[in-house]
Protein backbone atom coordinates (compact mmCIF):
# COMPACT_ATOMS: atom_id res chain seq x y z
CA UNK A 1 0.00 0.00 0.00
CA UNK A 2 1.07 3.55 -0.66
CA UNK A 3 0.05 5.19 2.59
CA UNK A 4 1.29 8.76 2.83
CA UNK A 5 3.52 8.59 -0.23
CA UNK A 6 3.88 12.10 -1.52
CA UNK A 7 5.15 11.71 -5.06
CA UNK A 8 6.22 9.34 -7.81
CA UNK A 9 9.91 8.67 -8.15
CA UNK A 10 9.97 8.85 -11.97
CA UNK A 11 12.90 6.43 -11.98
CA UNK A 12 15.32 9.13 -10.84
CA UNK A 13 17.31 10.02 -7.73
CA UNK A 14 15.83 12.82 -5.65
CA UNK A 15 18.08 15.64 -6.87
CA UNK A 16 17.57 14.73 -10.52
CA UNK A 17 13.82 14.35 -10.05
CA UNK A 18 13.56 17.80 -8.49
CA UNK A 19 15.65 19.28 -11.31
CA UNK A 20 13.44 17.69 -13.98
CA UNK A 21 10.24 18.90 -12.32
CA UNK A 22 11.73 22.38 -11.79
CA UNK A 23 12.54 22.55 -15.50
CA UNK A 24 9.06 21.44 -16.50
CA UNK A 25 7.43 24.01 -14.20
CA UNK A 26 9.78 26.73 -15.47
CA UNK A 27 8.83 25.92 -19.06
CA UNK A 28 5.16 25.93 -18.12
CA UNK A 29 5.38 29.37 -16.50
CA UNK A 30 7.44 30.88 -19.34
CA UNK A 31 5.58 29.42 -22.32
CA UNK A 32 2.12 28.67 -20.93
CA UNK A 33 2.28 25.01 -21.93
CA UNK A 34 4.75 22.14 -22.17
CA UNK A 35 4.58 18.64 -23.66
CA UNK A 36 5.86 15.85 -21.41
CA UNK A 37 4.89 12.34 -20.42
CA UNK A 38 1.64 11.89 -18.51
CA UNK A 39 3.28 10.92 -15.22
CA UNK A 40 5.69 13.87 -15.33
CA UNK A 41 2.79 16.17 -16.18
CA UNK A 42 0.84 14.95 -13.16
CA UNK A 43 3.79 15.49 -10.82
CA UNK A 44 4.64 18.91 -12.28
CA UNK A 45 0.99 19.89 -12.01
CA UNK A 46 1.09 19.41 -8.21
CA UNK A 47 4.08 21.73 -7.90
CA UNK A 48 2.72 24.35 -10.31
CA UNK A 49 -0.64 24.50 -8.54
CA UNK A 50 1.07 24.94 -5.17
CA UNK A 51 3.31 27.73 -6.47
CA UNK A 52 0.38 29.58 -8.04
CA UNK A 53 -1.62 29.27 -4.80
CA UNK A 54 1.34 30.63 -2.84
CA UNK A 55 1.76 33.51 -5.30
CA UNK A 56 -1.84 34.60 -4.75
CA UNK A 57 -0.94 35.60 -1.17
CA UNK A 58 1.52 38.11 -2.64
CA UNK A 59 3.63 38.87 0.41
CA UNK A 60 7.34 38.61 1.18
CA UNK A 61 7.16 35.12 2.65
CA UNK A 62 5.28 33.84 -0.39
CA UNK A 63 7.82 35.44 -2.74
CA UNK A 64 10.70 33.82 -0.87
CA UNK A 65 9.03 30.40 -0.91
CA UNK A 66 8.47 30.55 -4.66
CA UNK A 67 11.99 31.85 -5.24
CA UNK A 68 13.48 29.06 -3.16
CA UNK A 69 11.96 26.51 -5.53
CA UNK A 70 12.32 28.33 -8.86
CA UNK A 71 15.70 29.95 -8.24
CA UNK A 72 15.30 32.67 -10.88
CA UNK A 73 14.09 36.11 -9.93
CA UNK A 74 12.85 36.96 -13.43
CA UNK A 75 10.40 34.04 -13.39
CA UNK A 76 9.36 34.82 -9.81
CA UNK A 77 8.60 38.43 -10.68
CA UNK A 78 6.57 37.28 -13.70
CA UNK A 79 4.63 34.85 -11.49
CA UNK A 80 3.79 37.53 -8.94
CA UNK A 81 2.83 40.12 -11.58
CA UNK A 82 0.56 38.00 -13.75
CA UNK A 83 -0.86 35.06 -11.81
CA UNK A 84 -2.62 36.69 -8.83
CA UNK A 85 -4.87 38.76 -11.10
CA UNK A 86 -5.17 36.05 -13.76
CA UNK A 87 -6.43 33.43 -11.29
CA UNK A 88 -8.19 35.80 -8.88
CA UNK A 89 -11.56 34.03 -8.81
CA UNK A 90 -10.17 30.49 -8.79
CA UNK A 91 -9.42 28.45 -5.69
CA UNK A 92 -7.63 25.68 -7.58
CA UNK A 93 -7.44 24.01 -10.96
CA UNK A 94 -5.00 26.42 -12.55
CA UNK A 95 -3.61 23.85 -15.00
CA UNK A 96 -4.97 21.36 -17.51
CA UNK A 97 -3.56 18.06 -18.78
CA UNK A 98 -4.51 17.04 -22.31
CA UNK A 99 -3.36 13.64 -23.51
CA UNK A 100 -1.84 13.84 -26.99
CA UNK A 101 -1.01 10.24 -27.87
CA UNK A 102 2.11 8.14 -27.65
CA UNK A 103 5.75 9.01 -28.23
CA UNK A 104 7.20 7.41 -31.32
CA UNK A 105 10.41 6.04 -29.82
CA UNK A 106 9.18 4.18 -26.75
CA UNK A 107 5.38 4.52 -26.92
CA UNK A 108 5.18 6.52 -23.69
CA UNK A 109 1.85 8.28 -23.24
CA UNK A 110 2.40 12.00 -23.84
CA UNK A 111 0.39 14.97 -22.63
CA UNK A 112 0.32 18.74 -22.85
CA UNK A 113 0.37 20.51 -19.49
CA UNK A 114 -1.01 24.04 -19.88
CA UNK A 115 -2.14 26.96 -17.80
CA UNK A 116 -5.80 27.94 -17.99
Amino acid sequence: MRHRRGNKKLGLPTDQRIAVLRGIVRGLFLNGKVEVTVTRAKEARKIAEQLISISKKNDLHARRKVESFMGERQIVSKIFKTFPERFEGRVGGFTRIIRTGFRRGDASPMAVLELL
